[in-house]
């Protein structure tokens, strides 16, 4: 079981990647920020507002500061561009700390070191298969403190667009570093890029959702274990589901 002692044993500084070289680790500001604006910027603007039909309600809900968690049903594996990017995309350009961290399936995004130095400028943090990695929880919480982050508490991408329920790794993270949390609703990304496909699709109807942040201020005094964690998560998850009948509601007008 998690709790305080397994966070407050580990590094509070920071985390701005795990890298090969100081050389690297130094660059990493600079290079992260070429990636993520320049780079990938372009090609995320192009392939959801002109290659596809991407909608956006309630960006202006999303808090422009430090310690901003997005929380969010999953669909596909690129979920975590179509959400930061709506979210804070050109802003992030003059203001680099709201652009997101997002933790990522080692197994998937880490294979090798050229993938792990492509995703560290993106802003992944590794998690090991089975999810329960105590490590990555910590870098999440040292991540999120002076930055931005999106997460998936679902921890895996639904099948027949469903939103399950979260797991409490994500309400240890609000319980470590009380951000605003926004919930935030996508429909139509597990359209764009199925479980299986290699290349995503184009043509595809996307809507993506920004809820007013959760107020979760009962807890603030309570104990942080796996339990209260359970609890704010179940919260949040609540609020994304509610918000895909809103979805559903403005598509059939």
């Amino acid at each position: 079981m998690m709790n305080d002692r397994d966070i407050e044993g580990q590094n509070s500084e920071p985390y701005r990647g795990e890298y090969e070289g100081r050389l690297t680790t130094f660059l990493w500001p600079v290079t992260s920020w070429i990636m993520t604006n320049l780079v990938m910027g372009p090609l995320v603007v192009i392939f959801f507002w002109v290659l596809n039909r991407t909608r956006v309600y309630g960006r202006s809900r999303v808090p422009l500061e430090p310690n901003t968690l997005l929380i969010s049903n999953h669909q596909s594996m690129i979920d975590s561009f179509a959400i930061g990017y709506s979210a804070f995309f050109p802003r992030n350009v003059f203001r680099p700390f709201l652009a997101p961290w997002n933790p990522a399936a080692q197994e998937n995004f880490f294979k090798n070191k050229f993938l792990a130095w492509v995703f560290h400028q993106f802003k992944c943090i590794p998690v090991r298969p089975g999810r329960r990695d105590v490590k990555a929880l910590n870098r999440s919480i040292r991540a999120l403190r002076d930055s931005t982050m999106v997460l998936f508490p679902e921890g895996t991408r639904s099948r027949d667009g469903s939103i399950g329920r979260g797991r409490a790794g994500a309400g240890m993270v609000i319980s470590g570093t009380q951000p605003n949390v926004v919930p935030v609703t996508i429909e139509g990304m597990d359209r764009v890029l199925p479980i299986g496909a290699k290349l995503p699709r184009i043509g595809q109807r996307i809507s993506i959702y920004f809820g007013d942040p959760i107020d979760y201020d009962d807890f603030e005094d309570a104990p942080r274990n796996r339990e209260n964690a359970q609890l704010i998560v179940d919260r949040v998850m609540d609020r994304v589901r509610f918000q895909r009948r809103v979805l559903d509601r403005l598509r059939r007008r």
